[in-house]
């Protein structure tokens, strides 16, 4: 923008000029132009280049981040801990950029190209419920695909998520209240699920041809770094938001990011009832 002292004549005064000074004119008008900041700023335009739908397997997880303090603690503790009993691998769904995974078609083989275990990532959210902590964590496969082949129900991207709520989160004597478990859009809810130390144990799997989810059971799971929502860049989350379609109100296919505004307090709600 010009400042109201500057000399400079603005870019319409140029047309009010006599012709015979207009190839100088013209010519101070660039200078003028390009020495002003009328251009889009930089950190707009890479953010605008930045986005994009990209291969599946090119994202890699994001270091652990979460936000400081007590919450930021309380995330990092209770951690699920994950277990692949079929399927594909879980991935990295956006990078800090908002780049975000193209997923895979589901067809050929159900592990085929997703069976990269240094790529998944954890996602955390978390909220007050019911004078709980409630933290919902989520995780993203590039395709849900139960049986190899077409298969009639599968579909490119998975989101499954687990929710704790914990008691007295501010406590180094905190205590897990209840856990729920995703699966075709509802929440298994356990009071009593399978833990190893303040982690409880989590199992993705299929059963009877029907699409992938999750299930609370004793198994040889792991954690994964933790991108925790309030600590996303702005980019990050409007990837998330926008999915690999571009549109909000369709933005991930078939399948939701659960912990994004739109879904995030509906899940919660689910998760506790």
């Amino acid at each position: 923008m010009h400042n109201n002292l500057s000399l400079t004549p603005s870019p319409k005064s140029y047309l009010l000029l006599p012709l015979k000074m207009y190839p100088q004119t013209l010519f101070n008008a660039f200078l003028a132009l390009a020495a002003t900041g009328m251009a889009a700023p930089s950190e707009t335009l890479n953010s605008l280049h930045a986005r994009a739908v990209v291969n599946h397997d090119s994202l890699n997880p994001i270091p652990k981040t979460i936000q400081p303090g007590r919450i930021g603690d309380a995330i990092d503790r209770w951690q699920p801990l994950l277990h692949i009993a079929d399927g594909c691998q879980p991935y990295t769904a956006v990078d800090k950029d908002g780049n975000v995974s193209g997923g895979l078609q589901d067809s050929g083989s159900r592990t085929g190209g997703c069976r990269d275990t240094s790529k998944g990532q954890t996602y955390a959210r978390a909220t007050m419920h019911n004078g709980k902590l409630a933290i919902l964590y989520a995780w993203y496969w590039p395709k849900d695909q139960s049986a190899s082949g077409n298969v009639f129900g599968g579909h490119r991207h998975d989101w499954e998520s687990v929710v704790v709520f914990i008691d007295n989160y501010q406590s180094p004597g905190a205590t897990l209240y209840a856990a729920a478990a995703s699966g075709h859009g509802n929440y298994k809810h356990d009071k009593n699920p399978p833990m190893r130390g303040n982690n409880v144990m989590v199992e993705y799997f299929t059963s009877f041809g029907k699409d992938h989810e999750l299930q609370f059971k004793t198994s040889p799971g792991r954690t994964y770094w933790i991108y925790d929502w309030a600590a996303m860049t702005p980019a990050a989350r409007k990837g998330l938001i926008d999915g690999p379609s571009g549109d909000p109100r369709n933005p991930w296919g078939r399948a939701d990011v659960p912990f994004t505004d739109a879904f995030f307090a509906n899940n919660i709600n689910k998760a506790w009832s």
